[in-house]
């Protein structure tokens, strides 16, 4: 992605490129929280657990799937249905988004050994517990937390609701 130019919107300064992100977190106010997913259709479920994310510190970091990475994970070939440009602007317009950048591995691990953040929170549905992500948070004092889904909300099932 481009460096924001004159003209553009001004959250567009929170979008950094994956090698940029360590650098930029670490002058975040803390503790920095770190999330990460797909966020392919942006909906009332991600928002609200995006602020829930957000309240639990000083900053939020969302390292999103690239479009490569999403493919992996199986969800069907035609997702991503937004590419991962859309993806980080649409989460950097976010007031409670401090910082967006992505990850092409299967799993943010190598991100989050890099950036530290004070805090790594997924969704619901993750058992934190055996979460590779998890072990490296805790090994340098971080802590690991699961925020319950939103229900009725979810990128799928809006994607096959409007199939059908």
């Amino acid at each position: 992605m481009r460096p924001p130019q004159a003209g553009d919107p001004p959250f567009l300064h929170k979008i950094v490129a994956r090698g940029e992100a360590p650098g930029r977190s670490s002058h975040l106010p803390g503790p920095v929280v770190f999330t990460n997913g797909v966020f392919d259709v942006l909906h009332r479920g991600h928002v609200t657990y995006l602020a829930q994310a957000r309240a639990l510190g000083g900053s939020l970091v969302v390292a999103l799937n690239t479009d490569a990475s999403a493919r992996r994970l199986g969800k069907g070939p035609e997702r991503p249905l937004n590419n991962e440009r859309d993806r980080a602007i649409l989460l950097a317009a976010l007031e409670s988004v401090s910082l967006v950048t992505w990850f092409d591995e299967d799993t943010p691990l190598e991100l989050i050994t890099d950036i530290r953040p004070d805090l790594l929170v997924k969704g619901g549905d993750y058992n934190m517990a055996i979460l590779p992500e998890t072990r490296v948070v805790e090994a340098y004092g971080g802590r690991a937390l699961a925020i319950p889904f939103v229900s009725g909300y979810s990128t799928t099932a809006l994607v096959d609701r409007i199939r059908s």
